[in-house]
C-alpha cells in the first residue's frame, strides 16, 4: 500500500487568514504561517506560481521552512499551460523582451506571446524549483490546462513539449475539458499518460454539463486528487473572487464517496496526494483534516 499525503492548495489565502479559525493570529509572518501549516499537514500545493513566476530565493525559503519529510507541489505558471497572463506581473528580464504595446495589455494571451518569451518563462520556472528538488521535497508540477485545451493530437504534442522542458521533474496533468475522458477518449488519454509517465489528476468538482467527472485513475506511481468543492452556483459566475468559486464545505458523506477510490489508488501507487482546493475560509483545512480522520 502506498502512502497518502493530505494538504491544501494554498496556505496564504486571505479568507483563511481573515477567518482566524486556523492560524493563531492574523499578524503572523510568511515564515511563521508556513511553519505552522507544516505542523498540521505533510504536503501543500503552491498556487501562487500560477500567477507569478517564482524565484529560486522564494522556493529556497519554502524549502528550508518546512520539515525534512514535507512535500512541496507547485502549480505551473499560467503561460506554460496556455493561459492568458498579466504582463505587468512578469519579471523584469521578460518584460524587457516584450514590445511596448504588449506591456500595455491587461491580459496577454498565450498565442500572442513571442516564442523567446515563452522559452524564457519555461527556463525560469525550471530553475526556480531546483532548491526544492535538491532537498528531495519536490512532489509534482501541476499542469492545469484551460477548458479550451481539448483532446486532440496537437495538444498531446504540447504536453510532451512541456515534459521535455522538465526532464528531472514529475508532471501531473489536470484536464478541464471533458473531451479527454468522455466515452472512448478515456482509455486513449490514460494510455497516453501511462506511456509518457505522466500523472493523471483526478478531480472532485460540481457536476455540470461541461465539467470534469470524478474519474479516479493512476497512470504512474503517483496518484493526485484535487477537491475543488461542489459550488454549482458560483462555478461559472463572472465578476466574483476566485475564492468564492471554490467556497464549499464538504459533508462527511461526500468525502466518504472517495474512500473506496482512494484505497484502490493507494494499492496501485507509491504515493497518493489528496489536495483540497476549496480554499475559502478554513474549509479546505477543515475538510483535509476530516478526510484524514475518516481514512484512519
Amino acid at each position: 500500500m502506498g502512502e497518502i499525503r493530505i494538504g491544501t492548495c494554498s496556505w496564504t489565502d486571505p479568507t483563511l487568514i481573515d477567518c482566524e479559525a486556523f492560524y493563531p493570529k492574523k499578524s503572523m509572518s510568511a515564515e511563521e504561517r508556513l511553519r505552522f501549516y507544516a505542523q498540521h499537514f505533510d504536503t501543500v500545493e503552491v498556487d501562487s506560481t500560477f500567477y507569478v513566476l517564482p524565484s529560486e530565493k522564494v522556493i529556497g525559503l519554502q524549502t528550508v521552512r518546512t520539515p525534512d519529510d514535507f512535500v512541496l507541489n507547485y502549480k505551473a505558471f499560467g503561460l506554460l499551460t496556455q493561459h492568458a497572463i498579466d504582463p505587468n506581473r512578469l519579471p523584469k528580464v521578460i518584460k524587457e523582451m516584450l514590445p511596448p504595446e504588449m506591456l500595455k495589455k491587461r491580459s496577454l494571451k498565450y498565442e500572442e506571446a513571442p516564442e523567446d518569451v515563452k522559452e524564457m518563462a519555461f527556463q525560469m520556472f525550471e530553475s526556480a524549483l531546483r532548491p526544492a528538488d535538491s532537498a528531495g521535497k519536490l512532489g509534482v508540477i501541476l499542469f492545469q490546462y484551460p477548458p479550451y485545451f481539448i483532446c486532440r493530437d496537437k495538444n498531446k504534442e504540447y504536453i510532451l513539449e512541456c515534459k521535455k522542458k522538465f526532464p528531472q521533474y514529475r508532471l501531473a496533468i489536470e484536464f478541464r475539458h471533458k473531451s479527454w475522458v468522455e466515452d472512448e477518449s478515456l482509455s486513449g488519454t490514460l494510455k497516453f499518460l501511462r506511456e509518457n509517465n505522466l500523472t493523471f489528476v483526478s478531480v472532485d468538482e460540481p457536476q455540470l454539463a461541461s465539467t470534469m467527472p470524478p474519474v479516479a485513475e493512476a497512470t504512474n506511481k503517483i496518484a493526485y486528487i484535487r477537491f475543488h468543492g461542489r459550488n454549482k452556483e458560483n462555478w461559472f459566475r463572472r465578476g466574483i473572487r476566485t475564492s468564492e468559486r471554490f467556497a464549499y464545505d464538504y459533508a462527511d458523506e461526500e468525502l466518504k464517496e472517495w474512500i473506496p477510490k482512494i484505497k484502490t489508488l493507494q494499492e496501485k501507487t507509491e504515493r497518493t496526494f489528496l489536495m483540497f482546493n476549496n480554499c475559502y475560509g478554513h474549509w479546505a483545512v477543515k475538510n483535509a483534516k476530516r478526510i484524514a480522520a475518516i481514512l484512519e
